[in-house]
């Protein structure tokens, strides 16, 4: 890394993380979530970043190093053809794959019982042993090729596993590799590890969001069952992965735990319970998330102001963004609320004039973070995202010097101590498939420092449950 972008990395690093904990920097950082829109940028095409997985990395790279974003996702689609069909997902189609070439790509998911990847009937083994369940039946369904337990082994079952165990392989070394050449150019990654929170999983994973609805209702203890055993797992991922340094926060993509995909009471008594302890059990560790929530969460804007101070960056897609700054602007950083749909097809002065007005009415007093609604795709005009950045340099800059304090002073505050006991115990923790008393039977006799094997063993298996969960999770 040169020295200026060093400097450049440092300043952009301070800024963000400033705003990211409610405070006022020299001017307000501008981070763009481009997914497609990158690839358009740069001149490619949807296909081209679909089945690429290097050329999704640094076309991201690209659009931010040259438009003058403060911080970005390091990939821009994260779903890369080569990893998820070596598995054999079914359910997603890629563009110029199933799709016509132009399209972004697509999700499809459980409609009824009889292609549910998780039956009604089996909540009960799912809720007994998560891990196992989804090895030995959610996987085969999930997938072309795998086999469910006490089916014959094909060449086809044995070549999906290790053809997309190496996928998954490659895609995350190259991950690791693309996240330095972004710091490098002087990009801060806007954020590390991703969560769901439990009923989004049973929605878009699991059970598919129709039958989720009748689970609601015709056995709702065992969806709340289901949720709770979640908790741990999901924790486990997304602590796994977040930055150790405490910088970079992690993101929740939030799909549809609001009013009206779900009631106020499934809200208050299966989503929130079982997501926010696993907020704050971050946030007793350190580490902050971006609340990313797609739609319109203007109904649940009170509970959220219940977490700790600073704990989250509330991201505004359609919910009212005057609102949520009332209701916690003076708790929680804001970031986006400027409409996809006008950066499509509005004109460069109304981008200008929304801008101004999100500006003048939430971030005036620091705490807010620029960017659009939700991920840009390729129908957004290159020339709005512009006028929006361009604007916000201009415009959005405080009349105060840039905050001097370190980034360790920032950061502190008054934490909860972690809690082990937020979660339920299950017999096959988190984080683990084959536990070492179980592996170390059928192994020969250690003669040798049986820690060192333990210690590698461990690492093996961690290695394996992520595979599993990020399947599910992903």
């Amino acid at each position: 890394m040169s020295e200026d972008a060093r400097e450049l990395y440092q300043q952009r690093l301070h800024r963000y993380v400033t705003a990211c904990y409610n405070g006022m920097p020299d001017r307000i950082p501008i981070r763009v979530f481009a997914e497609e829109l990158a690839a358009k940028y740069a001149g490619y095409s949807n296909f081209d970043a679909a089945v690429d997985h290097e050329l999704q990395f640094d076309v991201n790279r690209k659009f931010a190093t040259e438009l003058g974003c403060d911080a970005v996702q390091t990939n821009s689609i994260v779903n890369w053809m080569g990893m998820m069909k070596a598995i054999g997902w079914k359910g997603i189609y890629f563009p110029g794959i199933g799709l016509p070439v132009e399209s972004c790509t697509q999700w499809t998911e459980p409609s009824n019982e009889e292609n549910a990847f998780m039956k009604a009937d089996e909540y009960d083994r799912f809720i007994d042993d998560p891990t196992a369940f989804l090895l030995e039946a959610w996987l085969p369904r999930f997938t072309e090729h795998i086999r469910a337990v006490g089916d014959p082994v094909t060449f086809e079952h044995s070549m999906s596993l290790i053809n997309g165990v190496l996928a998954y392989n490659l895609f995350f070394n190259t991950w690791a590799r693309k996240h330095e050449e972004l710091v490098a150019s002087g990009v801060v990654p806007a954020v590390s590890s991703v969560l769901k929170a439990p009923l989004d999983i049973l929605g878009d994973k699991l059970r598919g969001y129709v039958n989720l609805v009748y689970d609601l209702h015709e056995r709702r203890e065992k969806v709340i069952a289901a949720c709770e055993t979640l908790m741990p797992h999901l924790f486990h991922l997304v602590s796994r992965g977040a930055d150790p340094e405490h910088n970079i926060p992690s993101i929740i993509w939030m799909h549809r735990g609001c009013v009206p995909y779900i009631t106020p009471r499934d809200f208050d008594e299966i989503y929130w319970p079982t997501l926010k302890p696993i907020v704050e059990e971050l946030w007793a560790q350190g580490q902050q998330i971006v609340f990313y929530a797609e739609g319109n969460w203007d109904h649940h804007l009170e509970a959220f102001a219940e977490l700790p101070e600073k704990s989250i960056i509330f991201h505004v897609d359609k919910t009212d963004i005057f609102k949520a700054h009332e209701t916690f602007g003076h708790k929680f950083s804001i970031s986006g609320g400027v409409p996809n749909e006008l950066l499509a097809i509005g004109t460069q002065d109304d981008i200008r004039s929304y801008c101004k007005k999100i500006i003048n009415g939430v971030a005036r007093e620091g705490g807010y973070i620029m960017d659009a609604g939700s991920l840009i795709l390729d129908d957004v005009k290159i020339e709005n995202i512009k006028a929006m950045i361009d604007f916000t340099r201009e415009h959005g800059v405080y009349s105060q010097p840039m905050q001097t304090d370190s980034l360790e002073d920032i950061k502190k505050s008054a934490r909860p101590e972690p809690e082990d006991h937020r979660f339920k115990e299950q017999g096959r923790k988190p984080g683990v498939c084959i536990p070492w008393d179980e592996k170390k039977k059928v192994l020969p006799s250690i003669t040798g420092d049986e820690d060192q094997v333990r210690k590698i063993w461990e690492m093996i298996d961690a290695m394996g449950y992520f595979f599993l969960w990020v399947n599910l999770t992903w």
